[in-house]
């Protein structure tokens, strides 16, 4: 067997995250045990995570971890978008960058662009906590 000179952990904990989720491993499953919740706090749909979000995703799961290694019924909770007038400033500055403003759309036209970035962008954070290894349920 060769070992790489270099380590690419990429395939390797995707293939394992993925297993880990598929197994349902981050779902707490112990209804006699002391429960433990943390709920993450959302960051925007607008953007992604930035060092400060790794740094507390990554302290939070260590107490999620630790708290399921002493045997209690933990749950990680993924929070995301609780920021509907950020949500909004980015869709109408995209359709400024069109030559269109808010107001060129009835309310309902317009919602429906916001719920299209949302489903272009919504997706950002939640994929970046796997890539950290975040064991959110």
């Amino acid at each position: 067997m060769t070992i790489d000179k270099t380590f690419d952990p990429a395939a390797i904990e995707a293939r394992w995250y993925a297993h880990w989720e598929d197994k349902g491993l981050f779902r707490p499953e112990r209804p006699d045990a002391e429960p433990f919740t943390i709920v993450i706090p959302p960051p925007n749909v607008t953007g992604s995570l930035h060092i400060g979000h790794a740094l507390d995703d990554t302290l939070q799961d260590v107490l999620v971890r630790h708290a399921r290694l002493k045997g209690k019924d933990a749950l990680w909770v993924v929070g995301t978008d609780h920021a509907g007038i950020a949500t909004q400033m980015v869709v109408e500055r995209q359709l400024n960058a069109k030559g269109q403003k808010r107001t060129d759309f009835d309310r309902d036209a317009f919602i429906a662009k916001v719920w299209e970035w949302k489903e272009e962008s919504g997706g950002t954070i939640t994929r970046q906590l796997r890539r950290l290894g975040a064991s959110c349920d």
